[in-house]
């Protein structure tokens, strides 16, 4: 038999104290409960046995006597000095992960890297003694794994790469409220508009599961308020379509494909789209009124309204039409002021060179084409130029005066 084999057939060598009084050291360090009290009896302990065959277990006494003290530092350096001696030992494996979110703060690129390298080997190593089953080993040590993932992508600027640790995570505890929201936060992250529907979706899960793993008291409260807001802001006031949607993000962790809530532009688009094809010039009216009543519409008047001849077939449009609201003076008047969205809403000021024939009653429908020549903003008028009896429709026939009896006088004989 060879060496190598002889030593492969050597049963490993039983540890030991070395003498009574590092057994007293030992059984001090393993049975006092106060860490402040604990901490030099192990340094003792250290210094008068460097080389114990207890080594790992001191350190690892160590690193639960630096973390009820709180002393993060301490516990990143011995949970080194136990990789170095045993690069699979859980407890310290776990240790790094855990810290990774919480020290160094702010993280360093170093510290990062230390976490990243602690949670893969996190998820290879066995499960410690005191732990009771596999299955609460791997739900501990994964939950570790994936919180340690997405903050070091998110520190990292990296959302994309935390987002696809979310859903893995989310894939393995879907009862788990908490991955939601921060799933639907990290699409937030990316600021792509296009995605907003899906971190609704997520916003509406982590508000509305119950549960065990629904968030409690006034954290839930705290994210479903922000979830209204934030569908409001987004999709507008709709109670039906926030019901709807909590009831489909419970239903399932992940928003089905193809999805959507839209937004308040593309539903104002869909509702111009339909006004144009049942009332062009109501449509167009509406366009030109909203541009000349934002925040640039002083410039927009200016630049694109001022002296132009509107509605000039735009849209197939030929004239504007609305219903007269009054009259000035009252007969043969020279202007008119005339609403266009409501029959009762002035937003139109005719004026006319040639006083137009008689009157027309409130209400009369009126169509007509000319050239603004001012405008303001608050409150809303748009004044119309008008020349020429062929520019206004709807005004309506003047009956002809009376004619007067003329008695005539018989001549005398």
């Amino acid at each position: 038999m060879g060496a190598s084999a002889a030593r492969a057939q050597t049963p490993p060598r039983t540890k030991q104290v070395k003498d009574q009084a590092e057994y007293d050291l030992y059984k001090s360090a393993t049975t006092t409960a106060d860490a402040a009290k604990r901490l030099p009896i192990l340094n003792t302990w250290k210094e008068k046995y460097p080389e114990s065959d207890f080594k790992e277990e001191r350190l690892l006494i160590y690193l639960t006597t630096y973390q009820a003290l709180n002393q993060p530092a301490k516990m990143v350096e011995t949970a080194q000095e136990i990789l170095a001696m045993n690069p699979k030992e859980a407890h310290a494996l776990l240790a790094l992960t855990l810290l990774t979110a919480t020290y160094p703060n702010p993280p360093t690129a170093d510290s990062l890297a230390l976490g990243e390298k602690a949670a893969a080997g996190l998820l290879e190593a066995d499960k410690p003694a005191e732990v009771k089953d596999d299955a609460t080993w791997k739900k501990i040590k994964t939950d570790e794994v994936h919180k340690a993932r997405v903050f070091i992508a998110m520190a990292r600027k990296q959302p994309e790469v935390a987002e696809q640790e979310y859903v893995k995570w989310l894939a393995e505890s879907p009862e788990q409220a908490h991955i939601s929201y921060g799933l639907g936060n990290t699409i937030l992250a990316e600021k792509k508009h296009e995605r907003y529907s899906e971190m609704l979706f997520h916003c509406a899960r982590a508000a509305s599961l119950t549960g065990p793993g629904a968030l409690q008291g006034p954290l839930q409260k705290q994210i479903d308020a922000y979830f209204v807001k934030q569908y409001t802001s987004i999709h507008g006031p709709d109670e039906a379509g926030l019901k709807e949607l909590r009831a489909l993000a419970v239903s399932q962790p992940m928003p089905p494909a193809g999805s959507k809530i839209k937004t308040k532009g593309e539903m104002e688009a869909e509702n111009q789209e339909r006004m144009a094809k049942a009332d062009p010039q109501l449509a167009l009216w509406k366009t030109i009124k909203d541009q000349l009543t934002s925040a640039n519409g002083e410039q927009y008047f200016e630049t694109s309204v001022k002296g132009a001849g509107l509605p000039g077939g735009a849209n197939g449009v030929t004239k504007f039409k609305g219903k007269l609201i009054s009259q000035k003076p009252a007969l043969r008047p020279k202007e008119l002021v005339v609403g266009i969205s409501s029959p009762d809403t002035p937003e139109v000021t005719l004026k006319f060179e040639n006083a137009l024939p008689g009157k027309a009653e409130p209400g009369t429908t009126i169509e007509f084409e000319g050239v603004p020549s001012a405008f303001t903003k608050e409150p809303f008028m748009l004044t119309f130029d008008v020349e020429g009896k062929d520019k206004i429709t709807g005004w309506p026939a003047q009956a002809p005066p009376a004619k007067k009896d003329v008695v005539r006088k018989k001549k005398q004989q």
